[in-house]
């Protein structure tokens, strides 16, 4: 089954294809947002909900991770009941997770709120279970790179073989100078403040196209509810007028759940260049941990799953932005040479302080 729905989603969505679900979740990633802001839904079959489900590394139709799914349900109901007093319905307390994403994504109503509700919590239970599970297994960023990397290069490689709009396509790993460096040019001067030790870059031929291949990435490689709030950046086109100038995505735009200013989402790097241009943001990836490491996981983990999370920037940008930015101060090499210099600068004055460095 998975097989066939790996197949049928190899095909790109064009502009003209989007649903109110597809723009929701590209607006979401563009501007930074955070799921739980949301108050529904709009998937519109079960197929839709678990393609959702796969890309979170769970199997809706294997028995173990429907087994796990349903105790992170019972988790989240257990919460809403002692936290806050809820009276969460019979019919969405015993829904399974696919039915509860439709009574999500439903008219307004108790069973409606209510399900989001469940959905947001566990949202956050099976998060910090990936976390968990990440903390008690010997894993070494090493390991986990490799397992992210193999998911990567394969779901892109895809694209490139079945001949979608990529002109371009870079993957790697910061290393070590470049995190020293990075760490150095921070206020906040320890490690937790890197997001990109994995980051990966792709180039779409034309500017049209960045939504198609954005969308299709946040169906086959990372869960849009799991794009980090306030990490994004979004220099190259206002999501609400180019939408309204579309002819099909232009009838959605009234039924937008989340109303803000059509403005760009600005990066807070102060050594990128003014006229520097990309679409960028951190996602937590998940990745379906193999049964030869979970063995190595100590007694007791099992509720935990099997999937575990690791940051990773992604950046898109077309080929004409891509060469204007390589074009002059917003390159990569004067990037780099405006954060080495600011850095020599606070080690200087670092060294030369009152007490001797």
């Amino acid at each position: 089954m998975e097989a066939d729905s790996a197949q049928s989603s190899l095909r790109l969505k064009q502009l003209g294809e989007f649903s109110l679900q597809d723009i929701e979740v590209v607006r979401l990633i563009l501007r930074g947002g955070s799921v739980v802001d949301w108050h529904r839904l709009n998937f519109r079959s079960a197929d839709e909900v678990k393609q959702f489900i796969r890309i979170h590394g769970l199997d809706p139709d294997a028995a173990e991770d429907r087994d796990y799914i349903r105790g992170i349900q019972e988790q989240a109901v257990r919460y809403l009941r002692r936290s806050f007093q809820c009276r969460i319905p019979a019919s969405t307390e015993e829904a399974d997770v696919v039915q509860l994403a439709l009574m999500a994504s439903a008219p307004g109503g108790h069973d409606q709120q209510s399900a989001c509700a469940i959905l947001k919590v566990m949202q956050i239970i099976n998060h910090m279970a990936g976390r968990e599970l990440l903390f008690r297994l010997p894993l070494s960023d090493r390991d986990l790179f490799h397992l992210v990397e193999e998911k990567v290069y394969r779901i892109v490689g895809t694209m490139l073989s079945e001949g979608f709009p990529i002109t371009e396509f870079v993957g790697g790993r910061k290393n070590l100078d470049s995190t020293y460096t990075k760490l150095l040019s921070k206020r906040e001067s320890t490690a937790v403040a890197i997001y990109d030790k994995l980051r990966f870059r792709i180039v779409t031929r034309s500017r049209e196209e960045l939504m198609p291949v954005l969308l299709y990435l946040s169906e086959r490689l990372f869960p849009f509810n799991y794009v980090v709030p306030e990490q994004s950046t979004n220099t190259i086109f206002h999501f609400r007028s180019f939408c309204e100038s579309h002819p099909h995505l232009s009838r959605f735009v009234p039924d937008l759940q989340i109303t803000d200013q059509d403005a760009l989402t600005p990066g807070d790097n102060r050594f990128s260049a003014p006229d520097y241009r990309t679409v960028q943001f951190i996602a937590d990836l998940p990745v379906r941990v193999p049964d030869h490491l979970l063995e190595l996981a100590p007694p007791g983990s099992e509720p935990l799953g099997k999937v575990v999370y690791m940051l990773c920037e992604i950046q898109l940008m077309d080929a004409e932005t891509e060469a204007s930015n390589e074009a002059g101060a917003a390159n990569h090499r004067a990037y780099k040479d405006r954060q080495l210099a600011a850095v020599s600068r606070r080690l200087r004055l670092s060294l030369e302080g009152p007490e001797g460095g």
